[in-house]
């Protein structure tokens, strides 16, 4: 199991447990707890509510694991939508998550994947600033 939260960019990683992608990524807050909706979850992944991160797995995987939602350092502001592509091909997507909402939570099958792109689209434009988590994220990899 490979926490989100934990993991190395590329050019520091050795290339043989996954990675996140530098050149094709935004701006990734790796925390040791993040908070959605009161409930405080032991590590998570906080993004804009304009982002996308690349993932490199690096060796073969089976699944994709999260919880999802709005940070509760927005005050229960926010409008986000969450995706999953593996490969450049969707495998999952959010309805509209709003701040102060409960987490979504999220579990993909990535067999045979090479990468994973995690992706936040804000539903309005000052949505953009709103901060997303991807709560206990994680890669179940051999």
């Amino acid at each position: 199991m490979y926490r989100w939260s934990e993991l190395a960019y590329d050019v520091t990683g050795d290339g043989t447990r996954p990675e996140m992608r530098m050149a094709e990524s935004s701006w990734a807050w790796q925390r040791q707890s993040v908070s959605i909706a009161g409930t405080r979850y032991a590590h998570g992944v906080t993004v804009h509510g304009s982002s996308g991160v690349t993932i490199d797995l690096n060796r073969e995987c089976s699944s994709y694991e999260a919880l999802v939602g709005v940070d509760d350092l927005m005050m229960k502001i926010g409008k986000v939508r969450f995706s999953v592509l593996g490969d450049g091909v969707p495998l999952w997507r959010s309805g509209v998550v709003k701040g102060g909402e409960p987490a979504v939570p999220v579990r993909v099958d990535i067999a045979g994947r090479e990468t994973v792109r995690l992706v936040v689209e804000p539903v309005r434009p000052f949505d953009k600033v709103t901060l997303a988590d991807w709560a206990e994220s994680r890669f179940t990899c051999t």
